[in-house]
């Protein structure tokens, strides 16, 4: 026996989940997708007209870059105020870009332009400050491109060191619209049904215990998930917010991504078989 050799492995991821269940089922387990985040587009225009006007006129502009879904939103966007080949011009020779991590390099390279400045991994907030960290950013018009929620602690770092900073967030994060199947995926993490639970966002663990705390079940979701369930967290920022709801990850791979998880959870499982305390009953009908 090796592997997740059958396991019900539930995957809250939205965008990617298709991926992800494909790579559980590799690692022979049994995927169960319910998306527990939706992107919503919000109003852009005003701030996004303001940010382009700056970047041709400032004489040395930052955009800060922490997700390719915003990257791909911003030329969007761009490109519905006719100023796409504006927006692409001056990324190319006039702004200063620096990524978090794989994904805005990744959404960067489609349109055909190159990241000036990477953080390095686990990418985390920390990391890209760091990276941030040779640059003087006092006086400097800088624009920060949120993921579907504001970074506070990015923003607060970067008024620490004088910058004159410009916010975008082009979508949030939301509950889906239906949020039945999180409710029964609550119920069935509570009672033992699922082997183990990945996260691959620290939203997702949120949306989770939100949902449980609708029907006072947050309680028995965190014991569940504390000696029934395994719990797997993509990157130490996503195992942070499950650390703060009192549920710490037993599987937190080197490399942040979805094929390094399920890799480690796969080895997890297997070097632990013999002493897991896990039932994994099957799906109900």
């Amino acid at each position: 026996m090796s592997g997740l050799a059958g396991m019900r492995v539930a995957v809250l991821e939205g965008r990617m989940s298709s991926e992800l269940a494909g790579l559980v089922r590799r690692h022979g387990g049994e995927p169960h997708c319910v998306p527990a985040v939706r992107e919503e587009k919000t109003a852009h225009a005003e701030g996004l007209a303001e940010a382009l006007d700056r970047f041709a006129a400032e004489a040395a502009p930052l955009l800060v870059v922490s997700t390719g879904v915003g990257v791909a939103a911003l030329f969007s966007a761009a490109r519905a105020l006719a100023r796409g080949e504006q927006l692409r011009d001056a990324l190319r020779s006039r702004v200063v870009t620096v990524c978090r991590g794989p994904k805005p390099i990744a959404a960067l390279k489609r349109e055909g332009l190159e990241a000036s400045v990477r953080a390095r991994e686990p990418y985390t907030t920390a990391d890209l400050l760091e990276a941030l960290s040779p640059i003087d950013l006092h006086g400097r018009y800088v624009a920060v491109l949120h993921y579907g929620e504001r970074n506070t602690p990015l923003v607060e770092a970067l008024e620490r060191r004088g910058a004159r900073l410009r916010e975008l967030m082009l979508y949030e994060w939301k509950l889906p619209e239906d949020s039945g199947p999180l409710r029964t995926l609550v119920d069935e993490i509570i009672e033992g049904r699922l082997g183990a639970v990945l996260f691959t966002s620290q939203v997702q663990a949120r949306h989770l215990f939100q949902i449980a705390a609708e029907s006072d079940r947050v309680c028995a979701l965190r014991e569940a998930l504390q000696r029934r369930t395994l719990v797997g967290a993509v990157g130490p920022t996503c195992a942070k917010a499950l650390e703060r709801l009192g549920v710490p990850p037993h599987v937190v791979p080197v490399n942040p991504k979805m094929g390094p998880l399920v890799t480690a959870l796969a080895a997890y499982v297997e070097n632990q078989r013999p002493s897991l305390p896990l039932t994994h009953p099957p799906a109900r009908g």
